[in-house]
């Protein structure tokens, strides 16, 4: 049953009332303004929706995926008092009035955003980050469905299916998470033909620290990535193809061994780089599985990781495949695709869902480490009905 609309009062202006805790904790009001200063989309007349109130509303759009746009800019603004102690009533806006805000607010603010936002979350020694003074990440990629009109279709593309073309066009998005808090600390978005390689190679240059090892799938291995990630300093833990030749250098006393990766256009095999390899297949699993796993890593010395304990870690991986499905399925609830109907506002869409991600994991880490907890075990759905809940009680607004 839909509530009854409240009046707005008259001089007081809805950016000084979109400011949740939750959400204001990771993207407080001074930096909307700045990063609006800095890409040029500061408001530069009073409007009914000024742009440091878009930005809070398409970060709240990915909380109540459920309902309607006009309901969630009325939930938002509905559930945020004054400091007065006044109640804070709906804002008239159609949908239209809306979405033409959302474009003038573009797609680069949320970006820009997510880019000084997103970062690792636990502190050295935190339970389930670490490995041996090494922050665990993990490298990955997913797509996400859009509403399938003709700018969508022609700007991000269809996948392919066994006959003819998938239902909806898709958004590919590649990650790199803190396995340990599941907080996406770097992400890009791209059309589906893009491929996870060159977007990586694009992102992982700035965003990996030696301080980290990161694991990837083996569909990431070639040797320039490779090479672009070791020049990061970060330790690496890659599961790479049967098919790569990786002779025997020398044998270690764990059960890896040395050798080398090359470029495959080094047709003499002159230039390549050290590897360890460690070869193990998984045994009384659940579900019983007889896979055969390679990875290759940059930790030489096995004093440092023995290779079962390496073996053990690299199923830490995994832990991104939760993060994604946090986005498609509990976030994104009973919507089957992205609401926005043009690319731009389906990559500033994406750019809010991570945002708001983001807040909901850092909110569910400081909830576990002062217990001494791993915030895996916390469960993500509930802490997102809790915010729902909690979020209009939740006023952190500036005077």
């Amino acid at each position: 049953m839909a509530r009854t609309r409240k009046a707005l009062p008259a001089k007081v202006d809805i950016a000084h009332l979109i400011s949740a805790g939750v959400l204001a904790s990771v993207c407080p009001r001074g930096l909307i303004e700045e990063v609006l200063a800095d890409t040029g989309k500061a408001s530069q007349r009073e409007r009914l929706l000024p742009a440091p109130a878009v930005v809070y509303y398409v970060m709240a759009l990915a909380l109540w995926r459920e309902a309607p746009l006009e309901e969630v800019l009325r939930v938002v603004c509905e559930g945020l008092q004054w400091l007065g102690g006044g109640e804070a009533g709906a804002v008239q806006a159609s949908k239209s009035a809306i979405s033409q805000a959302r474009t003038r607010l573009g797609a680069q603010v949320m970006r820009e955003l997510a880019e000084r936002v997103l970062r690792p979350l636990a502190d050295p020694g935190a339970p389930g980050a670490w490995y041996r003074g090494l922050r665990i990440m993990a490298l990955d990629g997913s797509c996400m469905d859009v509403a399938d009109e003709a700018a969508n279709a022609e700007h991000f593309g269809y996948p392919g299916a066994s006959r003819g073309q998938s239902a909806f066009p898709q958004a590919r998005v590649l990650g790199l998470v803190e396995c340990g808090t599941h907080a996406v600390t770097a992400a890009a978005v791209a059309p589906y033909g893009h491929s996870e390689q060159a977007m990586a190679a694009q992102l992982l240059p700035a965003k990996l620290k030696p301080d980290m090892l990161v694991l990837a799938d083996r569909n990431f291995y070639g040797f320039k990535l490779w090479r672009i990630a070791c020049a990061s300093g970060a330790k690496l833990a890659w599961r790479v193809k049967s098919n790569l030749k990786l002779p025997v250098q020398r044998t270690l006393p764990d059960g890896s061994f040395l050798s080398a990766v090359f470029d495959s256009a080094d047709r003499q095999r002159c230039a390549g780089q050290i590897v360890r390899v460690i070869d193990y297949t998984l045994h009384d699993s659940a579900p019983p599985v007889q896979d055969s796993y390679r990875l290759i890593t940059t930790i030489l010395d096995p004093e440092q990781a023995p290779a079962l304990e390496l073996a053990a870690l690299y199923h830490e991986r995994w832990e991104i495949e939760g993060v994604f499905d946090e986005f498609k399925t509990h976030l994104r609830a009973n919507s089957t695709v992205l609401r926005s109907k043009t690319p731009e506002l389906v990559q500033q869409e994406l750019w809010g869902l991570l945002l708001a991600h983001f807040a909901i994991r850092q909110l569910m880490a400081k909830a576990a480490w002062p217990r001494g907890l791993d915030p895996d075990r916390l469960s993500f759905t509930h802490a997102v009905r809790v915010i729902k809940r909690k979020m209009p009680q939740a006023a952190a607004v500036p005077p």
